[in-house]
């Protein structure tokens, strides 16, 4: 994976960091002052792809939504505050009230470094040199501004999203279609699956959310002034039967970036994507948290995902610009995932892959300004709403 100067010095993320935690008081605290929601957890709240807009193989210029400082969010939107978490400003938590976003693309609840030797903080209270765990930025947060709702999406890393991704996309590229290789059965894919790491992830999760609430309270807040908003994820990718693109020959990767064999996604749609949100919503039970609300995103996205046969990539669709009217209408919701041939040379980041993209991201906010409701925030399931925007240039979505 290509990487580029984001600001990728740890001492400049810690320094960005600390400023979570003044030592001073502050006008603005528990109760006092305008509301904030705040999002933490990992790339599917962060905003991780929200500089693509659909999807294009003419060239990255026609979808780029965002620009080079579309992840841009340190103070002076010059770089990022910790490279590569993709806190993009088309992610959901900008509602048009306070808003805060501390989640990082790769977390997992407990902080760690990546292969890469990316800082990824957890919803922990880690403190070191590359920075802060997420339950202690909004402990310092907190203390200092009027939070009345925290939005988390975590787990997904948990369960190895993105191994899983790569599993099935390598045993699409490297079997033929008289011997499909599947993804479902290599035991790298199976192992995340099993009854005692399900069991384990959900206590991973449960333990997270108890970390938020800890960072609350030691920021001053009472059970109950504030709500937990916990999502659980969407659908990126159709059955196999919804896929527009044959299982013959490679344009399923080639041109529409979605190298999953239809067994294979119909089984993350059936068993992977059930069990991975199940987790996240038992977790949130046991943890018992007071008031927390569930924003059920599983279909979300349905009749916009990646490769689906109701939309289709720019071209496909007879257009040359992301912005023309109704683009959001017939082209993708999810980024195509990227190889090493595909982002390399460019501004892609494989990382992005299969990622709500910049409409996605929208369409997220729109739901999450619903389950808000103007601060009496409530949960339920989001789905897709009438063809067109709302007034705030978001997808039409409906909350019920």
């Amino acid at each position: 994976m290509r990487s580029r100067p984001l600001a990728a010095l740890t001492t400049a993320a810690f320094a960005v960091a600390i400023t979570l935690v003044p030592a001073t008081a502050h006008a603005d605290g528990p109760g006092v002052g305008t509301p904030y929601v705040v999002s933490v957890g990992d790339s599917y709240i962060s905003g991780e792809a929200g500089r693509w807009a659909g999807n294009s193989n003419n060239g990255e210029q026609y979808t780029d939504a965002g620009g080079s400082a579309a992840y841009f969010d340190n103070a002076s939107h010059t770089a990022e505050a910790i490279n590569r978490c993709h806190r993009s400003t088309s992610a959901e938590i900008f509602i048009g009230t306070g808003a805060a976003n501390l989640a990082c693309s790769g977390a997992k609840t407990t902080t760690f470094t990546d292969s890469n030797g990316l800082f990824k903080p957890g919803l922990d209270f880690f403190n070191g040199s590359a920075g802060l765990g997420q339950a202690l930025a909004l402990q310092g947060f907190a203390a200092t501004h009027n939070v009345k709702a925290v939005a988390v999406s975590i787990g997904g890393n948990n369960f190895s999203f993105a191994g899983i991704i790569q599993a099935c996309v390598t045993d699409f590229l490297s079997s033929p279609t008289w011997a499909k290789n599947y993804c479902n059965d290599d035991s790298s894919v199976t192992g995340n699956f099993t009854g005692a790491n399900v069991t384990a992830q959900t206590t991973a999760i449960r333990n997270g959310l108890l970390n938020i609430r800890t960072a609350m309270r030691n920021a001053g807040y009472l059970d109950g002034t504030w709500t937990m908003v916990v999502q659980t994820y969407e659908s990126p990718l159709p059955n196999g039967s919804g896929i527009r693109y044959s299982e013959s020959g490679y344009s399923r990767q080639n041109t529409g970036g979605c190298g999953f064999w239809n067994n294979d996604a119909t089984w993350a749609n059936g068993t992977a994507l059930p069990t991975i949100n199940s987790a996240v919503k038992n977790a949130a039970t046991q943890a018992g948290i007071s008031g927390t609300k569930v924003l059920d995103l599983s279909s979300a996205f349905n009749g916009r995902r990646l490769c689906e046969d109701t939309v289709g990539l720019l071209e496909e669709k007879g257009l040359t610009y992301w912005s023309q009217p109704g683009a959001s209408d017939v082209t993708e919701w999810v980024n195509q995932i990227r190889t090493a041939s595909t982002c390399c040379g460019s501004n892609y980041y494989i990382q992005e892959s299969f990622h709500p993209n910049y409409w996605g991201q929208l369409a997220l906010r729109n739901c999450l300004r619903q389950a808000w409701n103007g601060g009496a925030v409530k949960g339920g399931t989001c789905t897709r709403g009438a063809n067109g925007h709302n007034v705030y240039g978001e997808p039409n979505m409906v909350l019920s």
